[in-house]
């Protein structure tokens, strides 16, 4: 066996910042397969549809990939419950007019629904006349005016602003729709099948503001309203009907019984899968079936099972034949040596991915905050955190081409990286200086012994961020404080949306998306959890926001980039090496280097014949 490298390279300023991008990646498409790999059939870019299996009938039997979390529920747009590990059960159940390609490209959905941008503001979307609920129900303007409210509507009940008030919905996103878009979208009637956005301004992610859209129809019945009367209370702003609203969609799709699904009416799928009957053993695995009313390409095989499998067993589950496909969370050098200890019973790829590792401070509360430690103390921190070893020791030897990230919203194979840096960090943090960090230690007025809790997913264990604590702990804990290892099994849920942390341990990951980092970083960004405010920040995000020009991009980015090294809003790590894995009796695993995830073709998987 041999394992291949494989590249996931991204211009900057992907097809996000193009007015009219097409579906085509700038690798010009994927290399084949290799003669003594699994037989996989050629790609002619980074999109699911570039891969033509031909004509496809579904195949009975079950294909199982890893997924290291239990699942929360099957709303993954409410801030609680988005995650990796959720996403990758539901987006296979809830349809999109686009979705992410194997290197960020943003992919069009032809089959779901197609879009168009008639003007720099108005956009026309037209669902598929075929595009249907799995329990029969036609997907329409109806889900997609939802969708809209759940990100534009107030706590006053009326329409956003400026996208700072406080919303409604507990929405991942906010307001920010309704910020571009203060007027609902318009169509001839709820059941219609195509729909008008007359956004308020240029957004230079245009084509991604519109995606996934949960079932109106079921909201309405669980509220006792008619699916057009749900539609009139949006239109007509009715308070007390949005309330109802969106209490149920904000917790209603919950899962609080761990192995317990809802009833199947409540959770329709306009997807390819939907979740099997007693489908969810807690703690261990979900299964999805085919959807027997998915109108578009059959998938290829009739159940994908997702198990719950810790990173540092899933090389033994794929060896044992409990896992069919993984890709471990926090690879190490020793998964690597045990894969190639299987041979030619394993596919196995690896590369850099498009998620970066970073140690969020909290501005809000803690030794690092205003009120306590200030600008000093963050300096202090930053000085004594170890970011070369932490490469040296836990990433190159996954992926020998590691270096330090130096910036956020640039990767190091980006081809603006190195522009962006030398505009924004001096390199004043490159090595520890355990004598400078003392000082600032001592200017901040902190206390020998001051605890930084860093808190991290850890339940089911990651020993790559366990052992990058550790590794601050050794050399920060010689300039005063005293390092706090929070992991836990709530990170996501708890920790992490609470601002319940000192510093936070944890990944994001980027696409063709422009303005993700508008959310991270602005005042008001809806995942600002540590509290961060800055007005040269904000001012530089409205003006990414608002153009179309790569050119405007990149220099806005410079000053983001200086101003989050000069209040320390961050420490970025590394890009993620990634590492993926598959049997070599299953066909058509594509590598990801994108948020996705290995499951995001996994309507097309295949067992080898």
């Amino acid at each position: 066996m041999k394992i291949r490298r494989w590249s996931a390279a991204l211009a900057a300023g992907a097809a996000g910042a193009l007015l009219f991008s097409a579906c085509s990646s700038p690798l010009g498409g994927e290399k084949p397969a290799e003669a003594d790999s699994v037989p996989v059939a050629q790609a002619e870019g980074p999109c699911k549809a570039d891969l033509d299996l031909g004509d496809v009938t579904t195949a009975e039997g079950d294909i199982k990939v890893a997924n290291e979390s239990e699942i929360f529920g099957y709303n993954s747009l409410v801030y609680t419950k988005y995650s990796a590990y959720n996403n990758a059960v539901t987006e296979r159940m809830i349809g999109s007019f686009l979705d992410w390609g194997t290197d960020g490209t943003i992919c069009h959905d032809e089959e779901f629904g197609h879009f168009e941008a008639t003007t720099d503001t108005q956009v026309v979307y037209t669902l598929s006349d075929a595009a249907t609920w799995s329990d029969g129900t036609p997907v329409t303007y109806a889900d997609y005016l939802l969708d809209w409210a759940t990100q534009a509507i107030t706590e006053d009940g009326t329409v956003t602003e400026d996208g700072s008030e406080v919303p409604l919905f507990d929405h991942i996103g906010g307001l920010y729709l309704g910020d571009f878009a203060p007027e609902p979208p318009e169509a001839d009637a709820a059941d219609a099948k195509e729909f008008t956005y007359n956004y308020e301004r240029t957004n230079a992610d245009w084509e991604i503001l519109v995606t996934r859209a949960y079932p109106a129809h079921v909201v309405a019945d669980q509220i006792g309203v008619t699916t057009d009367e749900l539609v009139d209370a949006i239109l007509e702003l009715d308070k007390d009907v949005l309330r109802d609203a969106a209490t149920f969609w904000n917790t209603g799709w919950d899962f609080d019984k761990p192995g317990e699904l809802l009833d199947p009416a409540l959770t329709p799928s306009s997807g390819p899968y939907m979740f099997a009957e007693d489908g969810w053993s807690a703690g261990q695995s979900v299964t999805l079936t085919a959807n027997p009313g998915w109108w578009g390409t059959p998938p290829a095989t009739r159940t994908i099972t997702f198990r719950q499998i810790g990173a540092d067993a899933q090389v033994q589950a794929l060896a044992n034949g409990d896992l069919d496909v993984i890709q471990p969370n926090g690879p190490t050098v020793d998964m690597v040596e045990q894969l190639e200890e299987l041979g030619e019973a394993v596919h196995v790829e690896t590369g850099q991915t498009m998620s970066w590792e970073h140690l969020d401070l909290n501005f809000a509360q803690g030794p690092f905050s205003q009120d306590e430690g200030g600008p000093a103390a963050r300096e202090a921190f930053a000085l004594c955190v170890p970011r070369q070893k932490i490469v040296d020791d836990l990433v190159k030897p996954v992926d020998e081409s590691a270096v330090v990230l130096n910036a956020r919203e640039r990767l190091p194979y980006q081809d603006t990286y190195q522009e962006v840096v030398e505009a924004s960090y001096d390199g004043r943090y490159d090595d520890v200086d355990l004598d400078a960090a003392r000082e600032k230690f001592a200017e901040a007025g902190l206390h020998e012994g001051t605890k930084v809790e860093i808190a991290y997913l850890n339940d089911p264990p990651n020993p790559r961020r366990t052992d990058t604590v550790e590794l601050i702990k050794a050399s920060c804990d010689q300039v005063g404080f005293d390092v706090v290892d929070a992991g836990t099994g709530t990170f996501f849920e708890e920790e992490q949306p609470n601002g319940d942390f000192d510093a936070a341990l944890f990944a994001w990951g980027v696409s063709g998306q422009v303005t993700a980092g508008e959310g991270f970083y602005a005042t008001t960004g809806f995942q600002n959890y540590g509290g961060y405010s800055n007005e040269t920040v904000d001012k530089a995000w409205k003006t990414v926001s608002a153009s179309l020009d790569p050119a405007v991009h990149l220099e806005q980015t410079k000053i983001v980039e200086k101003q989050l090294w000069e209040d320390l809003f961050s420490l970025p790590l590394y890009s993620h090496p990634g590492l993926w894995a598959s049997s070599s009796s299953v066909r058509n695993v594509r590598p990801m280097a994108a948020q996705s995830g290995i499951a995001w073709n996994a309507d097309q998987w295949q067992r080898a014949g």
